[in-house]
């Protein structure tokens, strides 16, 4: 009975024995050593793909853009974050640059690998714009001096400094450098040390140059948008603000719940025009969507107030505060979070100083959105001679380029839009073109912190396939014995290029939910019909930026597999909701940043898909519309209503 128990002990230790032996052997030694190795560099470089996971900028989560059928599209940033924490006692840097530079390539000179690691080097970058700092260089064992270029993003910074200077009116000259050329040729030192050049420069800029923020030929927009944005500036920035005769119109943006951003825009666009036939200058106040946390270090303004020995500007800064026009820490509340203001510093000072002068406001030299009904500020009266200085010159020839320009936008609206051919008045069309020349101006200038979220966006969408075309130029050397080059060509010529995306691109913006009680909505199977119009005659055509706010439309369109589409990663409704209730729910930072994001892809994009009966589709129409992209058409699903 006492034999089996015996015989099991003696089996286990000759067993145990022979395991010992076995295991002091050098070939099981190098085994378990080389098994151990491996579980090390697999952790270090899971854990280098930490910067690939989910990361946000302004709000917004950026990492799950969907990619279509792309062979790199592949994250999973649960994954990443559950080896994130795993050590290994060895030489990192070393070992995992090894690892990419010798990691298996494809004929093309390039590999998954690489890509992941020079995609997650140009994150690491925008990162350090956001928060000064990064740990991904550490543990990458990679120098930033050696990552390429990324050509799909903007050098935010620069161009910041670039459109300050567009922006504002050279001494002794009535507008701001606007030349005959692109770029920074005017800042190189040969031109500023070259008299004929300074002196062609002086003549371009007197003779009236245009603004720099239109492109594409005249053909291409809307007749005389550059002409318009030109008086516009003009009208928006009196060389005096200080002179008697300059009159202001202070407006906060419209506040009243269900108003989405579209409507606030559209708002502000009719107190515009109201402020140019009366001749004053529109000063936008308070901006409830730029009230939170990312908007404080953006505005300009306030800081201005800080350095000014003006005692009575500080008194009505504080009355200002007092009437609850700028909450206690809301300074940040302004336009100019996101674009450029709408009008000069002084101007901007000499508004608020007014605002609280009794008399100024009784005597009209100063007026309030207040001042205005409703029906005034949406279907008011439109300029009909032109805007600014252009008032002062002849009646009747302005009048007619005026005509020319609302009857040529008439025609192309009916060309382009598949139900304008129901407008029976050009009194809609003046309200059309005066909105969407408004847009353009108002929308002339992003920020530094609104480039930094189209950079992100487009990081994020289109990153790993600007990482393979780059590598893929670069050879096999990356990023072992690269140089990153610079030369004046780059500096004052390429600098001035616009970022790259995928091209042909389709913007396409699915309005559904709540909007059901003002317009026939269409499902998304309309919206891919036009799509596949499109793509008959742009048989190349397969790329699309979608933008929505239903999770059905995502889901939707994972059924389209000969299409690629790209989105940003927030959460959609799931259902109906209003607009508002869903905007609440996502907080105001990410409602205000997504949607801006997707409205500045749209305008980019080489074709629109939307529906006119939404006030965001009419604006992305005008600002496409003089924008170079008059001649690409628009599509839209609706024809029962116009804006």
């Amino acid at each position: 009975m006492n034999m089996e128990p015996l015989n099991q002990k003696s089996l286990e230790r000759v067993v145990s024995q022979k395991a010992l032996q076995i295991g002091s052997s050098f070939p099981c030694q190098i085994c378990v050593v080389g098994v151990l190795s491996g579980v090390c560099l697999t952790s270090l470089f899971l854990a280098l793909l930490t910067s690939l996971g989910t990361f946000e900028f302004g709000g917004i989560s950026f990492s799950a853009i969907s990619q279509g059928n792309s062979p790199l599209n592949s994250s999973s940033s649960g994954f990443i974050n559950t080896v994130a924490n795993v050590d290994c006692n060895s030489k990192r840097n070393e070992v995992v640059a090894e690892r990419w530079v010798d990691s298996k390539r494809s004929k093309d000179g390039t590999d998954d690998e690489r890509v992941l690691l020079l995609h997650s080097a140009w994150s690491a970058l925008l990162s350090e714009s956001v928060d000064g700092k990064s740990a991904f260089w550490h543990r990458a064992g990679l120098d930033k001096s050696a990552v390429p270029n990324a050509p799909h993003l903007e050098n935010c910074k620069l161009s910041g400094q670039t459109n300050e200077r567009l922006d504002m009116r050279v001494e002794n000259e009535r507008l701001p450098p606007w030349t005959t050329w692109k770029g920074l040729l005017d800042t190189h030192p040969a031109s500023m040390a070259n008299e004929q050049l300074k002196y062609l420069r002086h003549q371009a800029i007197s003779e009236g140059a245009y603004p720099p923020w239109i492109t594409g030929s005249d053909e291409e927009n809307y007749p005389l948008t550059r002409k318009v944005q030109r008086d516009i500036w003009l009208h928006q920035h009196p060389e005096n603000c200080r002179d008697p005769n300059v009159r202001f119109l202070v407006a906060d943006w419209e506040r009243l719940p269900g108003f989405g951003i579209g409507a606030q825009l559209a708002g502000m666009c009719g107190l515009l025009a109201i402020a140019i036939n009366e001749k004053r200058v529109l000063v936008t106040s308070y901006y409830n969507r730029a009230d939170h946390d990312g908007c404080k270090e953006c505005i300009r303004w306030f800081e201005a107030l800080e350095i000014t020995a003006d005692n009575t500007l500080k008194k009505t800064m504080l009355l200002l505060i007092n009437n609850h026009r700028l909450s206690a820490g809301s300074y940040n509340s302004s336009w100019s979070c996101y674009f450029f203001p709408e009008t000069s510093q002084e101007c901007r000072d000499r508004a608020f100083e007014l605002l609280g002068n009794k008399e100024a406001l009784e005597r009209g030299i100063i007026t309030t959105k207040d001042s205005y009904k409703s029906k005034e500020i949406w279907t008011g009266r439109t300029p009909r001679q032109g805007m600014g200085r252009t008032l002062e010159i002849s009646a009747t020839n302005n009048r007619n380029k005026w005509e020319f320009g609302r009857i040529s936008s008439l025609l192309a609206s009916m060309f382009c839009h598949p139900k304008q051919h129901e407008i029976s008045s050009f009194f809609a069309i003046e309200i059309l073109f005066i909105c969407h020349q408004a847009i353009r101006y108002l929308m002339r200038f992003q920020t530094q912190y609104m480039c930094e979220l189209m950079n992100n966006a487009r990081n994020a969408a289109f990153g790993k396939e600007a990482a393979k075309m780059v590598l893929t130029s670069l050879g096999r050397e990356w990023p072992k014995d690269f140089q990153k080059r610079r030369s004046d060509i780059e500096e004052f010529v390429w600098s001035s290029h616009r970022p790259w995306i995928p091209r042909p691109l389709l913007s396409m913006h699915v309005r559904m939910g709540d909007k059901a009680c003002e317009m026939k909505v269409v499902e998304f199977e309309g919206y891919m019909h036009l799509a596949d119009r499109i793509r008959q005659h742009f048989p190349h055509l397969k790329t699309v930026w979608l933008s929505t706010e239903m999770q059905e439309v995502v889901d939707k369109s994972k059924q389209y597999t000969k299409w690629d589409f790209y989105y940003t990663n927030v959460r959609r409704q799931v259902g109906n909701m209003t607009m508002a209730t869903y905007e609440a729910s996502l907080g105001r930072q990410t409602s205000t940043n997504y949607p801006l994001v997707n409205f500045l892809m749209a305008t980019e994009a080489d074709f629109f898909v939307g529906a006119l009966g939404s006030t965001w589709c009419y604006l992305i129409d005008g600002m496409r519309n003089t924008g170079g992209k008059v001649m690409a058409g628009y599509l839209s699903v609706n024809k029962d209503r116009f804006w």
